[in-house]
């Protein structure tokens, strides 16, 4: 696989030389690969929002930054990169504006300068993807359901056919089925076209399940990176900077604990296997 994102002695400073002077990122060095779903986790103002943005080219620091060949520190690279990367930010239905569904989607396209015949290709397959019908297409986005104008505002991006994805809590203020459904669309995304995804989250259950790596931030630096079960077998050091850990690693953990012999976990499915084998194990003993 190759490297989409190589990121190296990142340094961010809000306001500088001003009493206001706040160090947002520290020496950050990160690789990401091409198809890869990466999860960066952290407590509140460590900075995953911001180098989200960094990643975007919609935030500039000092060290290297290069997204899918380009260099961020060229803001020639920065407009090239805006029509290769989709950015969804918390309660992205905010930026709808046009008068009907199909307008408001298609307006990226439109700004490619593409064909009419491409615009229209786009906008069904991005509207298909999330669930909108045609009987949708010459309504307002503004009567639409909250949910439905989160899916509206994902297919704006998705029209755009994206190689890469950075989302900001994507799911933030949707019910339990919705979060699913956005979740599930962008795994889906990501492993079957190869759409290299970037997810900021504060949700370790979903980070678990669908990340290939994470990334945790803490005080503007990179305190752990590793696959899901390596970063969640540690969670006393997570618990120390106010993370949790998702209920298949922290039954792991306990049970760690009390002097069984289990491998780490990070999903129920996991959990379920391994808990099975350990009562398997016992009752097996006492017979």
């Amino acid at each position: 696989m190759s490297k989409v994102i190589e990121i190296e002695n990142l340094q961010l400073t809000y306001a500088p030389k001003t009493s206001l002077q706040r160090q947002a990122l520290q020496n950050i060095n990160l690789t990401v690969e091409s198809g890869e779903f990466r999860a960066i986790i952290g407590p509140q103002g460590s900075g995953k929002s911001t180098l989200l943005q960094v990643m975007a080219g919609l935030e500039l620091g000092l060290g290297k930054v290069v997204v899918d060949g380009l260099d961020l520190s060229q803001k020639k690279n920065r407009r090239i990169l805006w029509q290769r990367v989709g950015v969804i930010f918390q309660q992205p239905e905010r930026q709808l504006f046009e008068d009907s569904l199909y307008n408001d989607v298609a307006y990226g396209p439109k700004n490619m300068a593409l064909t009419s015949e491409e615009i229209e290709r786009r906008v069904k397959a991005a509207l298909k993807k999330v669930k909108l019908g045609e009987e949708y297409y010459p309504l307002s986005p503004f009567k639409l359901s909250g949910g439905q104008q989160r899916r509206a505002a994902i297919a704006g991006i998705l029209a755009m056919e994206p190689k890469i994805l950075l989302l900001d809590e994507p799911t933030a203020g949707l019910d339990p089925r919705g979060r699913q459904e956005i979740m599930n669309l962008f795994t889906e995304l990501c492993r079957k076209q190869g759409i290299t995804t970037i997810l900021v989250s504060h949700d370790m259950e979903e980070v678990a399940h669908r990340a290939d790596k994470v990334t945790v931030l803490h005080k503007g630096k990179v305190f752990m990176e590793g696959c899901p079960q390596e970063i969640f077998a540690r969670g006393n050091q997570l618990a120390e900077i106010g993370l949790a850990v998702p209920f298949a690693s922290e039954l792991a953990n306990a049970l760690r604990e009390r002097g069984k012999s289990i491998a780490n976990l990070t999903t129920l499915v996991d959990a379920e296997r391994e808990v099975g084998r350990l009562l398997g194990g016992r009752s097996g003993r006492q017979q």
